[in-house]
């Protein structure tokens, strides 16, 4: 059986064909303007039909009676300019789904790739044959170091299984035929021995499958915010209409009509076209972002949600622990100098490949214990098994090192003529007690000392719940092991709190408890007692070599499997939600500068006392409508990028960032369009264009 490895990195999609993208988002731009899809969008829509509006006005000018002044070149220009308007929004829209479709690419040409060892009922293996394809009674045979393909019920034999994934422990279980022991599930790695397992499920579809069906959908669930924010624009949208539809008879009482072409374009300065246009591409980018830390995010929900976590929930073993003991001491016997019991360790570990086996060598090195790159010649190396628990190697001399489990070691070294004492079983009591593993040490028949292996915190995890802390998010860790080792553990990490010997009850009992008190809750896990926690939490990671049922609960995939990615996800649901506001500061800025800048100079002409609210002094009435539409069409694609990459985030209070997009999106939403405005008005009065 052979896993494939993935080799995409983050689900980079430079990959992709980027001229490619840009034209297929050019045309769906065209294909947008369908206003039975754009009508969703309430701003673009009014956009659209004003657009209509000025295009009939353009052939057919007398329409809406006589306009003084203006002829069908400015109802033209108008137009262009606001039909320009709609495809840049559409643009934004298309070339951000383009992007999801370039990640489900290159998540298909990635694709993992499991097989399986399939063998007869009389024991002989019939060949290799896709993971996938397996099905329910069909028997496989799984070999030490392999993944375990499918879930299954063990008919012969007897090994130690890592299933980390389910119950998050981090100690191998024994797995054998017979017994209530006999289960095993699909995603979990077989450590030692040779096992024959019996398929219990039908293959439900690939699961990268169903990933890629969801990165390609470009329907999305909106948020609440999005919904929300959607209801305001539309609100907004009504209320100029109205302001505006009123403007016409006013001006007509004053004696001098206004061109329906102005009146249109007035309106769709006014209301909020920048945020109307880039909202949907907001959202997507930030699914896309996610994928980009090759986390799949079923839903533009579960990212913002993200956002405004409150409480962080982390398992222990392969989120804030490396998941894998190391050594990280070697305990002597009374009499025994330390280096002896490191050269036992070292030549009893020489040829063990597992994890522990390597870091035991890489420790005694690091006492400066020199040792070859192999078993010398020879030399019988004793593999570990789930029946004896010992593992070790004979010299071609006879000399036996050996470490295995303490009571293994006991028995083996007694069949020797040896004892263990009571000095060597003490301080195994004392390294379990603080929820270490020990490993006894032996040469021959004569005990040597306890190799203390240890859970190892991954290195700067401290450092990033610190700004998660500065986020104001509370971090808890939540493990099966006992009080001792969480405790170390949870200290060691600078978690706010943990939950030791948790139970998938436990689990539920800590997100609802947090949930009541108002708070929002992630919650990462990889096993089928995790499933229920991460149903109930409002964000759930679930981890890709886990389980069906943890996969199908939680709301995001992690393709990596590292539980910790889910200190991005949080950084970029906020991010999601700093740009949505950063975007919507500035476009609702913009209004103001535009107000400035039409209304004034529109009906001066009317009142001669709004000439002093020109204070921009654009050269005409038509060269302030111009510009205006002119500059509120061409910063949409100037600010894709911006909705795209998503705005600047960084750790700080909520009174920080508001004075800080007050300041950057707020004020300079209201400078600029009068810099840009006054520059097209003397490009367009320089092209005699106004």
């Amino acid at each position: 059986m052979h896993v494939a490895a993935l080799t995409a990195k983050g689900g980079d999609t430079a990959a992709a064909d980027g001229s490619a993208l840009w034209r297929r988002a050019v045309w769906d731009s065209f294909a947008k303007l369908n206003p039975v899809t754009l009508v969703r969008n309430p701003v673009m829509f009014v956009v659209e039909l004003g657009t209509a509006v000025t295009a009939l006005l353009s052939v057919w000018p007398s329409l809406f009676g006589a306009s003084p002044g203006v002829g069908r070149g400015y109802d033209m220009a108008v137009c262009i300019v606001l039909l320009l308007t709609v495809l840049f929004a559409n643009f934004a829209e298309a070339y951000a789904e383009g992007r999801g479709r370039a990640q489900a690419d290159a998540l298909r040409r990635t694709r993992v790739q499991t097989t399986a060892r399939l063998i007869g009922e009389d024991g002989v293996e019939l060949g290799i044959v896709p993971g996938g394809s397996l099905r329910r009674g069909q028997t496989i045979r799984v070999q030490a170091g392999e993944v375990i393909p499918g879930d299954g019920e063990i008919i012969a034999g007897i090994g130690s299984v890592d299933e980390s994934a389910i119950t998050g422990e981090s100690a191998p279980v024994i797995r054998g035929a017979g017994g209530d022991f006999s289960s095993v599930t699909g995603g979990t790695r077989l450590l030692s021995d040779t096992i024959d397992l019996r398929i219990t499920a039908e293959p439900g579809g690939s699961f990268l499958d169903r990933m890629i069906a969801l990165v390609e959908g470009a329907e999305r669930q909106k948020t609440p915010n999005e919904i929300a924010l959607n209801v305001l624009l539309a609100g907004l949208t009504l209320i100029f209409v109205v302001v505006v539809v009123t403007l016409e008879p006013l001006a007509e009482f004053l004696g001098q009509p206004l061109p329906v072409a102005s009146l249109t374009a007035l309106l769709v300065a006014l209301i909020p076209t920048t945020i109307g246009a880039l909202l949907s591409a907001i959202g997507i980018a930030g699914m896309d972002r996610v994928l980009r830390f090759r986390v799949v995010a079923k839903s533009g929900r579960a990212v913002e949600a993200a956002g405004d976590v409150d409480t962080l929930i982390l398992d222990k073993t392969g989120t804030i622990t490396i998941g894998n003991r190391m050594a990280t001491e070697f305990v002597p016997a009374r009499g025994i100098a330390p280096s002896e019991v490191a050269h036992a360790a070292l030549w009893a570990s020489l040829g063990d490949e597992t994890p522990e086996g390597r870091s035991i060598v890489a420790l005694a090195q690091q006492e400066g214990i020199e040792a070859p790159a192999a078993p010398p010649s020879g030399a019988q190396v004793i593999a570990f098994s789930a029946e004896t628990r010992r593992s070790g190697l004979v010299l071609p001399d006879g000399t036996e090192y050996s470490k295995g489990a303490v009571d293994a070691m006991a028995g083996l070294v007694e069949a020797k003529g040896g004892a263990m004492g009571t000095d060597v079983r003490q301080a195994a009591d004392a390294i379990a007690r603080a929820g270490g593993t020990p490993l006894a040490v032996a040469e021959g028949g004569r005990a040597l000392g306890v190799v203390h292996l240890k859970d190892i915190v991954k290195a700067g995890l401290a450092a990033r719940f610190d700004a998660l802390r500065a986020m104001g998010i509370r971090t808890i860790m939540v493990t099966g092991d006992n009080p001792l080792t969480a405790a170390s553990i949870a200290r060691e990490a600078g978690v706010d709190d943990f939950v030791a010997e948790a139970k998938p009850e436990d689990k539920m009992r800590l997100i609802r408890a947090e949930q009541a008190q108002g708070r929002l809750v992630a919650m990462t896990g990889d096993g089928t007692n995790d499933a229920p926690a991460l149903a109930q939490a409002d964000v759930g990671l679930a981890m890709n070599s886990g389980t069906a049922a943890a996969k199908e609960a939680g709301n995001m995939v992690d393709l990596d499997s590292d539980p910790s990615k889910l200190i991005e996800v949080v950084s970029i649901g906020k991010q999601l939600l700093i740009t949505r506001g950063s975007i919507t500061t500035f476009s609702i800025a913009n209004d103001v500068s535009k107000y400035f800048a039409i209304l004034p100079a529109m009906f001066s002409p009317i009142l001669p006392v709004l000439g002093k609210l020109n204070i921009m002094h654009l050269t005409s009435p038509r060269s302030a409508v111009m510009s205006a539409i002119i500059f509120n069409a061409l910063i949409i694609p100037a600010l894709i990028p911006l909705a795209m990459r998503g705005a600047r985030y960084k750790a700080m209070g909520a009174t920080e960032m508001l004075v800080r997009n007050m300041m950057l999106y707020g004020l300079g939403g209201v400078l600029l369009p009068f810099a840009a405005i006054k520059a097209i008005d003397l490009l367009l009065t320089a092209l005699h264009l106004a």
